[in-house]
């Protein structure tokens, strides 16, 4: 009869003991897969730069010295290299869609000529407006740098003639505004993003 209660006492033991590790590792994984208050600036930066995938309304504004061109996409980007944009605004070109897989690119909308789409919306075609292309940017850059600012982290890459500023919402590690500036020229793009939800690795 001892045995049999030693037994049962064990196997308790056991479960619970299984119970407290599995409840454990679970906490652990979810405080570390996403970011928050308690985050260092490097935890945000790291979280940014390890998007697995995410998606984004976009407001869009594209300021040259000829004239000033908005448009609002929705994009989704998968890792590695699966991207999508699709214009909402302006009606004429809404409905647009951009695909990009590794180096091969499908536009969809038969109706429209794609051709003319494309010299009067500079940029609406290019990967320059994925958060994927800040990335992979800012990762190329051994001068990259962030700095705090006004409860923001800002993430500053530059390629070429490219200088490019990702403004990083502290509390949340959720992107706010891209901005995107030529030295070779006047043209600026400044990107705001709404309605994200991001999957990291970090």
């Amino acid at each position: 009869m001892k045995k049999k209660n030693i037994f049962i006492l064990l196997a308790i033991i056991i479960i619970i003991g299984i119970i407290i590790f599995f409840t454990f590792f679970h906490t652990k994984t979810a405080k570390n897969s996403k970011v928050g208050n308690n985050s260092s600036s490097q935890e945000i930066v790291d979280y940014i730069l390890n998007i697995s995938s995410y998606e984004a309304k976009t407001e869009i504004e594209v300021n040259s010295n000829k004239n000033q061109n908005k448009y609002i996409l929705k994009q989704q980007y998968k890792a590695p290299d699966t991207s999508e944009q699709e214009v909402l605004e302006p009606s004429n070109i809404a409905g647009v869609k951009i695909i990009r897989t590794g180096n091969q690119l499908k536009v969809e909308n038969t109706k429209l000529s794609l051709s003319s789409i494309f010299e009067n919306y500079e940029y609406v075609s290019d990967n320059i407006l994925d958060l994927s292309s800040f990335i992979k940017d800012y990762q190329a850059d051994e001068k990259a740098s962030w700095k705090e600012e006004n409860n923001q982290i800002i993430m500053m890459t530059k390629q070429k003639e490219e200088e490019k500023k990702l403004f990083v919402e502290r509390t949340t590690g959720n992107p706010v505004k891209l901005e995107i500036k030529w030295t070779n020229k006047t043209n600026t793009v400044y990107i705001l993003y709404n309605e994200v939800k991001i999957n990291s690795l970090k």
